[in-house]
């Protein structure tokens, strides 16, 4: 299945929470199920609740069910809780890095800015959304694009870098300080039900 264009805003309401915190999906009329009246069917069984919250986790960080697969399996492999696993190897994609530290608004926003080749990771262009960062790992941007970054950081008012992300605005560099824990992800997902989806 190709990658979804449509309104990002039926994402939000068809899963019941804001996906990016912007206005257009924050609002409170927004989070009414898809459709000109919306869906007042049944209440979801278990397979429904567990595959909601895999939908919002999925739409949350802009991947595809195979990208989001592979993560899952590879948390599987590893050692610890594989739900808290899971959320580190996702914080820890370029594309949501990028994110965290506040240049751009949304994941769409920073996968293009990445895509599009804007985003340097120890000096080298990487053009994976989907890159893994190590610990020490170094991001900065291409001059052409430090101007745009500049006015959407001021247009972002109150934003809050992550404590494992040391970010400085005088020269536009992140650094990855530690590895992030799920606890510091701001955004509410039950883990375990999408752990229990997979089995």
């Amino acid at each position: 299945m190709a990658r979804y264009t449509g309104p990002k805003v039926r994402l939000s309401r068809r899963v019941g929470v804001p996906i990016a915190d912007i206005p257009k999906h924050t609002a409170k009329r927004q989070l009414t199920p898809p459709g000109m009246h919306g869906y007042r069917g049944r209440r979801m069984r278990d397979y429904g609740i567990r595959l909601n919250e895999k939908q919002k986790l999925r739409y949350h960080y802009g991947m595809l069910e195979y990208q989001f697969r592979l993560l899952v399996d590879e948390s599987k492999r590893r050692k610890g809780n594989t739900g808290e696993v899971l959320m580190t190897l996702l914080e820890r994609r370029l594309d949501n890095v990028v994110r965290r530290t506040g240049v751009v608004r949304t994941v769409w926003a920073s996968r293009q800015m990445v895509v599009h080749g804007h985003v340097l990771v120890n000096g080298k262009k990487v053009d994976r959304p989907s890159y893994r960062l190590e610990v020490g790992d170094k991001i900065t941007f291409r001059p052409k694009i430090q101007k745009l970054v500049r006015d959407n950081m001021e247009s972002i008012v109150g934003h809050i870098v992550p404590d494992w992300i040391e970010f400085t605005p005088a020269d536009l560099s992140a650094r990855i300080a530690t590895l992030p824990v799920a606890e510091q992800v701001p955004f509410d997902v039950n883990t375990n039900l999408i752990v229990e989806f997979y089995r």
